[in-house]
């Protein structure tokens, strides 16, 4: 026995040996490999933009930190959008080729970059498109370029938004695990799903007019960058006027079908190359490295830019999720800052915890006494994520933003049913009389439906108060167009819950006048941990990590999405500012 617990230990000693030089090595590899920090761009070459990683709006790297670029998960928009405008100066590149399929961007974002791309192309630089296969917000970006290519054995997906919404009320009364449901807002459909098995008119009004919106957008920007007027545009998609590649030529969508050899020929005679040259292309995120710190805007005086991404939930929060730790010590911060003289708070949400929600609300409306605070809205705005923003002295949003949805719920999972089928039998002993107020394994009583309900009550009219005061209406006019309902940015604007439509670039111009500087730099909040602390602080979670991959692995990513949906809405707590409903466009 001691000879084998010996020969473990020393198995065990020598992986940790050769761990540590394992990541020694890595370590000295990255510092010699990493000083170079870019590519050479030669004249003549092309920008290969192709967006791989998920997209946020912002990823919070250290400059500083040599492992910050490591593992990131994400890219962030605001980086991508530098990148293009330096893009656009950059003598050496005379063009890009957009090859992005399965783009992993929200709507708002891939907007903000379309506008960048339109404006590359106002310096005289061409801008190409290919791919094998165009989901419909990959042609939408792709519409802006001079000419789209589509592989001839390819595919395109034109045919309109839609959104699908799942119900679990049979699979409650099968299981016997249900969840509780008390809301307010006739469209506050988040819990529907859990009420009924069918959707409710108002909850099927309110996605139609959505997605209808957006849809629209998307529709006028196509219009204008391929010069088919919006009623063809819609007869294309109503007919899947674009369902083979020849039918996506003849209807004018695309404008040749090319393979990627016969596509490379198009851009060799675009840059005047010989038949035997090879285009010189420059990966977009090289070049993105490349040029992170070149020409930004400088000056003593600073505007702050606060990012808030995620849902909701109540602690320090990251990029994943918004807690009331990070964003209020950045906003704190920036206060404190004498050479910051305006702050504009980036919001991404659907919502989430009301309490947190408040909290952060309530921050902004202090750091606003002390200088300008002007908020722009994302791919998403929702409930929680509106009711952060509603304080600030501008709101700016996208017009395909998900607006409002000014409503809140509760919800308690219940496995009485469940409990009574397997024979488990919960006993209750208390001191007061209202000491044992819920339990799992019991019904609702209905003198603890009665007290949460009143807690809704009191959380929604403090929200309808929260927005009339930020938005200069009156209660019963913001208790109109709330109810739970979410808008499009343009509806948005039109009802009153937004000042304008634009993006983060136009709440940042509007902050610099606000606070009447011409000259400034910008200060980014908050910082986050690097890929590589956060895996070395995770490491001891890898066995959970791998298990979820492996689940997802097997039954497949949208049958996954609906288990971590059930399991976030059970581990929920607190009453709820929340978007309604899961909205998955396609």
């Amino acid at each position: 026995m001691k000879f084998l617990r010996n020969l473990l230990a020393s198995i065990l000693g020598t992986l940790l040996a050769f761990g540590i030089l394992f990541v020694m090595f890595f370590i000295f590899t990255l510092l010699i490999g990493g000083s170079d920090n870019g590519v050479v761009v030669r004249k003549n070459s092309v920008l290969e933009l192709g967006f791989t990683k998920p997209i946020k709006d912002y990823v919070g790297r250290d400059e500083a930190d040599p492992f910050g670029g490591l593992w990131e998960e994400g890219v962030g928009l605001d980086v991508i959008l530098h990148a293009i405008e330096e893009a656009s100066k950059d003598d050496n590149i005379k063009g890009i080729s957009l090859t992005t399929s399965f783009l992993q961007a929200g709507l708002a974002q891939t907007q903000e970059i379309r506008k960048a791309l339109l404006d590359f192309k106002l310096s005289g630089k061409f801008i190409f498109a290919h791919s094998d296969f165009f989901t419909q917000k990959d042609y939408y970006l792709a519409s802006v370029a001079n000419k789209v290519y589509l592989n001839p054995v390819g595919a395109m997906d034109f045919k309109g938004l839609a959104s699908e919404v799942l119900y679990y009320k049979d699979l409650q009364e099968k299981s016997g695990v249900k969840m509780e449901v008390i809301r307010h807002g006739k469209y506050k459909s988040a819990v529907e799903p859990y009420l009924s098995n069918n959707m409710s008119e108002e909850n099927r009004t309110q996605i139609r007019e959505l997605i209808s919106s957006i849809w629209n957008t998307m529709i006028n920007d196509i219009s204008n960058s391929r010069s088919i007027n919006q009623i063809n545009l819609n007869t294309i998609a109503d007919t899947l006027g674009a369902r083979t590649p020849e039918h996506a030529l003849a209807s004018g969508l695309v404008d040749d079908l090319l393979f990627h050899d016969e596509y490379e020929e198009v851009l060799k005679i675009e840059l005047g190359l010989e038949e035997d040259d090879k285009p010189n292309y420059v990966n977009f995120f090289d070049y993105m490295d490349k040029v992170r710190n070149r020409n930004l805007k400088s000056g003593q005086d600073k505007i702050a830019v606060i990012y808030a991404q995620g849902e909701i939930f109540y602690g320090e929060g990251d990029k994943e999720f918004i807690g009331q730790g990070l964003i209020n010590k950045s906003l704190e911060r920036a206060v404190k800052d004498d050479n910051v003289k305006a702050i504009v708070l980036r919001i991404d949400s659907p919502g989430g915890s009301a309490l947190v929600s408040d909290i952060i609300w309530r921050q902004v409306e202090v750091s606003k006494k002390s200088k300008p605070v002007v908020v722009s809205f994302g791919n998403v705005a929702a409930s929680g994520g509106y009711y952060i923003g509603v304080g600030g002295d501008k709101i700016f949003a996208e017009p395909t933003t998900i607006t409002g949805s000014i409503g809140v719920f509760g919800t308690i999972p219940n496995i009485n049913e469940l409990a009574d089928k397997v024979g488990i039998n919960a006993e209750q002993v208390g001191t007061n009389q209202n000491s044992v107020d819920y339990s799992f394994f019991e019904p609702m009583t209905d003198g603890f439906r009665g007290v949460l309900r009143e807690g809704i009550e009191d959380t929604y009219n403090t929200f309808l108060e929260r927005v009339s005061a930020g938005r200069n209406m009156t209660v019963e006019e913001v208790d109109a167009v709330a109810q739970g309902r979410v808008w499009s940015g343009v509806e948005a604007q039109r009802l009153g819950l937004v000042d304008e439509l634009g993006s983060l670039d136009d709440a940042i111009d509007a902050a610099a006048q606000m606070a009447d500087l011409d000259y400034y730099g910008i200060r980014k909040y908050p910082r986050y941990k690097s890929g590589f602390e956060k895996f070395m602080e995770d490491f001891s979670n890898a066995r959970a990590k791998i298990g979820s991959a492996i689940i997802e692995e097997e039954i497949g990513s949208e049958a996954y999405m609906i288990l971590k949906d059930f399991k976030q809405f059970s581990e929920k707590k607190g009453i709820q500012a929340k978007m309604p409903f899961s909205l998955n466009i396609r």
